[in-house]
């Protein structure tokens, strides 16, 4: 069966549990809106994961922007989760010391991809990539017009928890290009010229139910 791309509401909201439960990721998707500092996330997410998981979904639930991302699944397996929310529900990643003295423009329109997390027998499948090409038209039908990543550039492959926001060659290999930041934490953008041109969306796309968001998930693929 082949594997299918859609937002995440709150239908399909057991699926996207059930994947960082088999990854083992205990951050289901908070980093990004966590306030505290690193040692109190740590914490977090070692004693309290379940915390994580329900403030994600009261998120979803509430129609939060911040909760949006995409779900990959093939038939009722799940395969991949990407964050995909608005640069401006994303403060904290902005605030990042490579990122924090960039001028990137107006948050308005700019949708910020802001993880990836691929089942572990899914790697080195082309999920991730599945995930990202499939950006362009959610981002349209949500009244965006670009998409913007924030990969590691390391040089050399990157294990898989390293590469939970992507790496430059996945990004580049979909039509992104650089357009701030040094090596090896450049910003990445695609710019959605159907929107520009003609102002219209893809009306046949929508989010399956009410919308979603994510956090610090690792291994992509």
């Amino acid at each position: 069966m082949a594997v299918s791309v859609e937002a995440l509401g709150e239908a399909n909201a057991p699926l996207w549990v059930r994947l960082f439960e088999i990854c083992g990721s205990s951050c289901f998707c908070r980093y990004w809106h966590f306030e505290g500092n690193k040692n109190e996330w740590l914490a977090r997410s070692v004693e309290e994961p379940l915390r994580n998981r329900d403030e994600q979904l009261a998120l979803l639930r509430s129609g939060a922007t911040a909760a949006r991302g995409l779900l990959a699944r093939d038939g009722d397996e799940v395969v991949g989760w990407m964050k995909l929310a608005p640069r401006a529900a994303l403060p904290k990643l902005r605030r990042l010391g490579p990122y924090r003295m960039l001028t990137l423009g107006p948050d308005e329109g700019v949708y910020c991809i802001g993880c990836l997390l691929v089942a572990p027998n899914r790697r080195g499948q082309g999920a991730a990539e599945t995930l990202i090409r499939s950006a362009d038209r959610f981002v349209l039908a949500w009244g965006g017009f670009a998409v913007e990543a924030f990969p590691r550039n390391a040089g050399r492959r990157l294990h898989d928890e390293e590469a939970w926001m992507g790496t430059t060659e996945l990004f580049a290999a979909c039509g992104f290009t650089a357009v701030a930041g040094e090596a090896p934490y450049p910003v990445m953008r695609r710019t959605l010229a159907q929107a520009n041109e003609t102002g219209r969306v893809d009306e046949s796309v929508q989010p399956a139910t009410r919308p979603a968001d994510s956090t610090r998930p690792s291994r992509t693929s």
